[in-house]
């Protein structure tokens, strides 16, 4: 016998329900298991020292990352 779940496979998408801008940090934190104020919190506070970066990969999320 299997014991192989017949749920369908993880997929990464935009929070429509805990959104604050676009969703991406909501549907990051869904999809690793993670709490979304920390994934937001972590967002900002790499973004205000210095990795601006993550401004640019948070908006290629929000084109790329289909809403759910």
């Amino acid at each position: 016998m299997n014991n192989y779940s017949a749920s369908a496979p993880k997929r990464l998408t935009r929070s429509r329900d805990n959104q604050m801008i676009g969703g991406v940090c909501a549907g990051l934190a869904d999809y690793f298991g993670l709490d979304v104020t920390l994934v937001r919190v972590l967002v900002v506070v790499g973004t205000v020292l210095g990795l601006g970066s993550l401004i640019i990969a948070y908006i290629a999320g929000w084109i790329l990352i289909p809403k759910e």
